[in-house]
C-alpha cells in the first residue's frame, strides 16, 4: 500500500505538470466522480456476419481484419490478435535506460518482474476509439482536440466502460457476455503492441524510428492527430505508441508476479485503473511498449483515451 501510494503520488505530480505544460503526459485532475464500475464482460468486434471461433485451426491470421457497423455511416475496424505467449514487462536494464533519458525511477519500475503470459486471441480496435465512432454511441464528444478521425479524449475509465457497454447492446450482442465488447486487460494490450517484438518499442530500440509511428513530444505539435496516420505495428495495430494513452481494465498494481499466468485480470480491487501506449505529449521514455501508468476511473483528462477488444467466440 506505500509503494502504491508513494506512485500514485507521482503520477498526480506528473499530471500537474501536464496540466500547466501540456508537455509531460501523466493522469490529470479528476474531470467526474471516483468510479468503482466493473469492466463491461468481454468485447465482440463483430461485423453483420460475425466469426465464431472454436477451435485453432478455424482461428484468423494475425492481422485479419473484421468489422462492427455503429451506424449513421460510422464503422469500426477491429484486427485479429492471435493466440500465444510473451514475455510481459521490462527488465532492469530496459528501466536503466528510461532513467538514463529522464524517467522517474518510480515509474517505471512497476514494469518488472518479466514474466511469462499466455493469452487466447481476440479481437481489437485497429486504431483508438475516434471522436465520430464514440459520438455514434454515446451522442457527444466531450473530447478537447476536436477532430471526427482523432483519437476520443477527455473520457474517463468508466465513461469507457460504458461505451463499450453501449456498444454492445448496439450491435445486438448484449445476450452473449463472450461477444460482448469491453476494454483490454493490461497483457492484452501490451501483448498486442509488442506483436511479437520484445524490444523497448515495437519497432526495435531505438527510439530514433518513434517519428514513424507515433505521435509524442517530438512530433505532435502540442495535440491529438487522425488515427492511423503512422504506421502500424506488425499485427496492423495503429498508433500503440503515442496520440492519447488507453484505458485498460485492470486495477493499478505495484509490480507484477514473478509467476507465469494465462489470461492474466489484474487485481480483484483498487483505487487506480492502468493505461498504457504513451501521449501526444510524452517522450519517447513514456511511449515504450512496457511503460504502465494509471489514474482514478472516475479521472479524464484529455491525453486519456482508449481502444476496444472482443474475445474469440468459444
Amino acid at each position: 500500500m506505500k509503494n502504491s501510494l508513494k506512485r500514485q503520488g507521482m503520477l498526480l505530480a506528473l499530471a500537474l505538470g501536464v496540466a500547466v505544460s501540456a508537455m509531460a503526459c501523466g493522469p490529470g485532475e479528476s474531470s467526474g466522480k471516483k468510479g468503482d464500475q466493473q469492466p463491461a464482460t468481454g468485447i465482440a468486434a463483430q461485423t453483420a456476419k460475425p466469426r465464431g471461433i472454436t477451435k485453432a485451426s478455424e482461428a484468423p491470421k494475425p492481422g485479419a481484419v473484421d468489422t462492427a457497423d455503429l451506424g449513421g455511416g460510422v464503422k469500426m475496424e477491429l484486427v485479429w490478435v492471435p493466440t500465444g505467449s510473451f514475455q510481459m514487462g521490462s527488465t532492469r536494464s530496459e528501466q536503466d535506460w528510461a532513467v538514463s533519458q529522464g524517467a522517474k525511477r518510480e515509474l517505471v519500475e512497476p514494469e518488472g518482474p518479466v514474466h511469462t503470459v499466455e493469452l487466447d486471441g481476440f479481437w481489437m480496435g485497429k486504431t483508438e476509439v475516434t471522436q465520430e465512432q464514440y459520438e455514434a454511441v454515446m451522442g457527444k464528444n466531450p473530447s478537447n482536440f476536436k477532430g471526427g478521425k482523432n483519437p476520443v479524449e477527455e473520457v474517463s475509465w468508466n465513461d469507457a466502460a460504458d461505451f463499450c457497454r453501449k456498444l454492445t447492446d448496439k450491435v445486438g450482442r448484449a445476450s452473449s457476455p463472450a461477444k460482448s465488447f469491453r476494454l483490454p486487460t493490461e497483457a492484452e494490450w501490451e501483448y498486442a503492441c509488442r506483436a511479437g517484438s520484445t524490444t523497448r518499442f515495437c519497432f526495435g530500440d531505438s527510439d530514433n524510428g518513434l517519428d514513424e509511428y507515433a505521435w509524442y513530444d517530438g512530433n505532435s505539435g502540442k495535440t491529438t492527430h487522425p488515427v492511423g496516420e503512422k504506421k502500424a505495428n506488425e499485427w496492423g495495430l495503429y498508433d500503440m505508441h503515442g496520440n492519447v494513452y488507453e484505458w485498460c481494465g485492470d486495477w493499478c498494481a505495484d509490480k507484477y508476479s514473478a509467476g507465469s499466468a494465462k489470461n492474466p485480470t489484474g487485481l480483484s480491487s483498487g483505487s487506480f485503473r492502468e493505461f498504457r501506449g504513451g501521449c501526444w505529449g510524452n517522450p519517447a521514455r513514456y511511449c515504450r511498449s512496457a511503460f504502465r501508468s494509471g489514474f482514478v476511473p472516475g479521472g479524464a483528462h484529455y491525453i486519456l483515451g482508449f481502444r476496444a477488444v472482443v474475445p474469440a467466440v468459444r
